[in-house]
């Protein structure tokens, strides 16, 4: 009697341990996906840390608003490159630069949901002459695209393709042409190339930038097809369908050197 009851006492505990499993399984996979890539939570986020690093009895910088201590405008010409120190970065939460991408999808008993993979392996650089950025050049390592599960992770860089091309680039390919920059928000459109799996196609991507202190803040995104990059959305028994289109999203700070 004592073994049976042994027995039992050990199969209810082994079932309330696999359901909890369960449950943190789909917690993990409903937790809400981080916020699209904005323009005033990234300028909030390099002016809280801007402050944070400057002494209490320091004054202002002037250059907040586009001019110096005279109030004249400050020249923007010059290489700007991509700031991988200033920031944080982790899936829930990311205040420093980094790519990724966004994507529907429809689990078994879940519903729909939206999956998201970001890396903050990037770099690269834009160029300013006048009144225009006359070159943008940016790479990402894919490879280490996170999402919120380890298990999402490695079958967004197989779909990816990451083993054979782990590099996606973007390359501005008509100059473009801004308003006066002066501390304020600007809202743009590029034209580049983007390049994913080693395919390369002409996209359209929608900026918004603003420049605070010596820092540039930019975001954007463009819709995609992944399709046209010989991406293959990956399978599992939970996973009902995946959007073939998307939006490829990007937060990205730069600093002149």
């Amino acid at each position: 009697m004592k073994k049976r009851r042994a027995v039992i006492i050990t199969t209810i505990a082994l079932v309330v341990v696999i359901g909890a499993m369960g449950a943190y399984g789909v917690w993990r996979v409903l937790s809400a996906a981080p916020e699209e890539v904005s323009l005033d939570a990234a300028v909030a986020a390099v002016k809280q840390q801007e402050a944070s690093n400057t002494d209490a009895g320091d004054e202002a910088v002037a250059g907040n608003k586009g001019t110096d201590a005279a109030g004249d405008a400050v020249s923007l010409n010059g290489v700007w490159r991509v700031d991988s120190e200033t920031g944080s970065f982790s899936f829930e939460e990311s205040t420093g630069s980094f790519v990724g991408f966004r994507v529907k999808e429809e689990l078994a008993k879940i519903g729909a949901t939206t999956a998201v993979g970001r890396t903050d392996q990037v770099t690269g650089e834009l160029s300013i002459d006048g009144s225009a950025i006359q070159t943008v050049s940016i790479s990402a390592d894919l490879s280490s695209i996170v999402t919120n599960d380890s298990r999402r992770d490695s079958a967004a860089r197989y779909a990816l393709n990451v083993k054979q091309n782990p590099t996606a680039t973007f390359n501005l390919t008509q100059p473009l042409e801004l308003p006066q920059i002066d501390g304020s928000k600007v809202s743009v459109r590029a034209e580049g190339q983007l390049t994913v799996n080693a395919i390369t196609r002409d996209v359209n991507v929608d900026l918004d930038a603003q420049l605070v202190d010596n820092t540039i803040v930019v975001v954007g995104s463009t819709k995609v097809t992944f399709s046209d990059y010989d991406v293959t959305a990956p399978s599992a028994a939970i996973v009902l369908s995946v959007d073939d289109h998307g939006v490829v999203e990007f937060q990205l700070l730069f600093s002149r050197k």
